[in-house]
């Protein structure tokens, strides 16, 4: 299957007057990253959504995980009435959807009605840090990594268990695997290929460590497509995954074993589409790349609620399971939250905090800013980390979701960088996931305290 992503508008006309698309998504990720928005008819999309843009409730950033409208926001409440934003395709962003039959989808900006962009929306948050890159005449590039954990269970059957006795699709370490793990290529070659249809650009897949646990990764690309695709994958190969009788999760940390992680490299170039992070200082290294991976790494603790959002986030931050749990940097050390990897042209830093949950817009945003914080400040690129950062004493990253939000409501650097409404929208997250978490009686309690306590 070949890409046939972007598709041009007159490419979208000519698929709708053959009878080839009858159905448009309009779509967004929502502040957990998910996909949403509406479906509306091709010709409807024609003549009114494409020219002026179609409505949603402004809720829509401002719910929690349940869909529930919850207390705090500024931007949407009982008080303000609950009233609409606008959605304005991205018409770059035109693709079809091979596993949606005649089914077409646009990336939408986000604006209130009198064109203001709404400040709490994850693309137009990655947007200004896209800008003030472009202020310098840089341009990033970025790659996300995303690992899943599938199971021979459907959803309905996985929501009927309470998502406990789950059937994991491998019943062993297949780490590299080329046996056991091909008994999953149906579903992983339909993801695949689907993704090509839909304009990406697929690299290869891998197993991973835990049961069930795979990889796919895709080609590097400017970060507001990598963002765009990265929700849009996430969302097509649950989808897809639904379609083969089976269930994916990206949370994480499912289990006590490996979680799920979403380690994001990113590289700088100049507007011309020269790199710019090597030079001839120490490792190969530009001047610009030590204040950047400074700037990143001084940073981290702040930032790290942009990281990993939720409370979940932070159980996967343990001591040897190759997710990171102190700041520090090396060369080619999985042990290290930065890890430096590539030479020339292909010299880059991965970010090994985030997990499979991150929202990526929000996260590629956080080590923009912090990278930008660096280049601004021309911060001192610190030793590098040479063994294992597990032991080697260094500052420890927030360990729980309390704890990173309590950072972020601090930082100077946070509110200089995506400004007090952002910041304090995203806060108000934190505290709702919290609450409803502390008020939660879960099944690790009721079997220590059922009969013995």
């Amino acid at each position: 299957m070949t890409a046939k992503a972007p598709l041009s508008v007159s490419d979208l006309d000519a698929g709708i007057a053959a009878g080839d698309i009858d159905t448009v998504i309009v779509a967004f990720a929502d502040a957990q990253g998910r996909l949403v928005g509406k479906r509306v008819s091709a010709r409807l999309f024609q003549e009114e959504v494409l020219p002026h843009g179609a409505e949603a409730c402004n809720y829509l950033l401002s719910v929690d995980v349940d869909m529930n409208t919850v207390d705090g926001y500024a931007m949407s409440s009982w008080e303000t009435g609950y009233g609409d934003m606008m959605l304005r395709p991205d018409v770059s962003t035109l693709r079809r959807i091979p596993w949606l039959p005649g089914s077409a989808l646009v990336m939408a900006d986000l604006t209130w009605e009198n064109g203001d962009p709404v400040v709490q929306s994850p693309r137009d948050i990655l947007n200004r840090q896209r800008e003030r890159l472009a202020g310098r005449g840089l341009v990033a590039f970025s790659g996300t990594e995303l690992e899943f954990i599938v199971f021979d269970d459907t959803y309905r059957e996985a929501w009927a268990k309470g998502y406990r006795d789950l059937t994991p699709s491998t019943d062993y370490n297949v780490d590299y695997d080329l046996l056991a793990s091909g008994r999953l290529e149906p579903l992983l070659r339909d993801i695949r290929l689907s993704m090509d249809g839909a304009g990406l650009y697929t690299e290869g897949v891998k197993g991973e460590c835990n049961l069930g646990q795979q990889e796919i990764a895709f080609r590097f690309a400017e970060v507001q497509q990598t963002a765009d695709q990265h929700a849009i994958y996430k969302n097509g190969a649950k989808a897809i995954a639904g379609h083969h009788g089976k269930s994916i999760t990206f949370m994480a940390k499912f289990n006590e074993r490996e979680g799920n992680s979403c380690h994001i490299h990113l590289s700088l170039r100049s507007a011309a589409g020269d790199p710019v992070m090597a030079g001839d200082g120490a490792h190969g290294f530009s001047p610009l790349m030590d204040h950047w991976i400074a700037g990143v790494l001084a940073t981290l603790r702040e930032f790290t609620l942009l990281y990993a959002p939720n409370i979940n986030s932070y159980k996967r931050f343990a001591k040897g399971s190759f997710a990171p749990t102190g700041v520090a940097w090396g060369v080619d050390n999985r042990t290290c939250a930065l890890r430096v990897v590539g030479h020339g042209s292909s010299l880059r830093v991965e970010n090994r905090v985030p997990g499979g949950d991150v929202n990526p817009y929000l996260g590629i945003a956080a080590i923009i800013a912090g990278g930008l914080h660096g280049i601004e400040h021309e911060l001192p690129l610190p030793d590098r980390l040479e063994g294992n950062a597990y032991t080697a004493g260094v500052d420890h990253l927030p360990t729980t979701l309390r704890e990173a939000a309590q950072l972020f409501d601090e930082s100077a650097i946070a509110r200089a960088a995506f400004g007090d409404d952002m910041v304090d929208h995203y806060l108000n997250q934190a505290r709702i996931e919290v609450e409803a978490y502390d008020a939660a009686v879960t099944d690790w309690e009721r079997v220590r305290g059922f009969e013995r306590l």
